[in-house]
């Protein structure tokens, strides 16, 4: 299965672009194949060498100039949190490759790419769920992670594997999925690249290399894919719960129809609530249904898959307040989804990075909806809170002082809900980060 990507690295002069997850799966991987072969690795931050001591095949840089040496290579492993937002890479960019590119290339293997602004965590869990029920040899990795390489070894011929694809790692490759996914584009990502349309490009890319026998799943419900075409030689499957006109993938009260065909039923079986869910389960019920699997033990996964941390995970009920974890919601849009979704919330938590994200879609929702208290978290917070009509407002420091705020003004009975409609960085590793801190303040 390795043979040809093997050999495509074995005679390569390459470098590493970022020591992070990726990177260090990268490291590993080539070491392993290619135990004296000689490597370079780059980073901005500095320690990383500390790890590598005992390698004499391989060169460190880091600082200011990590990045002046990229044309000395033939092959640029960037890892995804590697931004060229002000780099001209016009140098190198024909040499830039990850591990996505590597595997689509040179790894014979049927593969599923979902990528989105919001939502491929949970589609690409779901699918995987979905294959595994219905007794496929199938493997997850990508941007839920797993490093790609990490597990190449024990990748088979007859793996489907499902990639969750962020833009970052789509903005540079040459080479695209068998069945292709995208499930919708908002603002995000700001301070990564350029401009608007450029992470839209990136996020296109999961198309552009695909061929006849390929499938191409897209949501023309979404404002920005209903206005820009997707150009790809795949098949293109259209996906509305709006009823569209031609439309292949439709909503018709609870049922979802493939080309007039019933793909699933949503009896209120399914645990992962909310419009925004039933529409990730029509992109799943539409690739199973193309890979002829049973309908019965598709719609029976579908059903028993459970949401995913820190999307609108319930953490418990305390002085008879209830409090949900919404911490992936990064953007405006993912946190109305969470507030239409749950209801019944008096106590909402928001405010994180400022990355140029417009806030005023998500002001405007809360001030028309029935939310009494905004608990307003630095720096975006600042802004929701100037924008803030009749509503009770609480700007504060940190989180934990916003737990505190909760628990004292959220009405008995009601949600206190965390979902901050803006990135987790400068103040937290990751929302991950945040939203376990979150569930621990809580439960203190």
């Amino acid at each position: 299965m390795l043979e040809k990507l093997l050999n495509n690295l074995k005679e390569k002069n390459i470098l590493i672009l970022g020591f992070g997850v990726e990177g260090k799966s990268t490291y590993s991987f080539i070491r392993k194949h290619f135990p004296e072969k000689f490597i370079t690795i780059c980073d901005e931050k500095e320690g990383y060498e500390n790890e590598l001591t005992q390698d004499e095949y391989v060169k460190c840089i880091h600082g200011n100039e990590y990045l002046e040496h990229t044309q000395d290579f033939d092959l640029i492993f960037k890892t995804p949190g590697i931004s060229f937002k002000s780099i001209d890479i016009s140098g190198f960019q024909d040499k830039i490759t990850s591990e996505l590119e590597m595997v689509l290339e040179f790894i014979d293997i049927f593969t599923i790419g979902i990528t989105g602004t919001k939502g491929k965590s949970t589609t690409s869990s779901l699918m995987y769920s979905v294959l595994e029920k219905n007794h496929k040899n199938t493997m997850l990795l990508g941007n839920i992670g797993v490093p790609i390489f990490e597990k190449l070894d024990v990748i088979t011929k007859d793996t489907i594997l499902v990639l969750e694809l962020s833009s970052h790692a789509l903005q540079y490759i040459k080479k695209s999925p068998n069945i292709a996914i995208l499930l919708n584009v908002f603002e995000e990502h700001l301070d990564h690249y350029k401009s608007y349309d450029e992470y839209i490009d990136a996020k296109y890319k999961v198309f552009k290399y695909q061929d006849a026998k390929d499938y191409a799943l897209y949501n023309v419900d979404n404002e920005v894919i209903c206005k820009r075409e997707v150009q790809t030689k795949a098949n293109k499957i259209t996906i509305s719960m709006e009823k569209k006109e031609h439309t292949d993938v439709v909503l018709k009260g609870n049922e979802i129809y493939y080309k007039e065909k019933l793909i699933y039923v949503d009896d209120e079986k399914r645990h992962i609530l909310g419009n925004h869910n039933l529409n990730n389960i029509m992109f799943v019920a539409a690739v199973s249904d193309i890979l002829n699997l049973d309908f019965e033990l598709t719609k029976q996964a579908i059903d028993e898959f459970m949401p995913l941390e820190h999307r609108m995970e319930y953490v418990g009920k305390f002085n008879d307040i209830e409090y949900y974890n919404d911490s992936i919601a990064t953007i405006p849009e993912a946190t109305i989804n969470a507030i239409e979704t749950l209801k019944n919330i008096n106590t909402l938590i928001v405010g994180g990075k400022d990355r140029g994200v417009r806030q005023g879609v998500l002001i405007d929702y809360i001030n028309n909806s029935k939310i009494e208290n905004v608990i307003c978290l630095p720096k975006t917070g600042e802004y929701i809170a100037e924008g803030m009509k009749n509503k009770q407002v609480y700007l504060v420091e940190n989180l934990s002082q916003a737990v505190k705020v909760a628990k004292e003004k959220t009405k008995k009975g009601m949600i206190c809900l965390l979902s901050p409609a803006a990135s987790s960085y400068g103040y937290f590793k990751n929302f991950k980060e945040r939203g376990n801190l979150f569930k621990e303040y809580v439960k203190e």
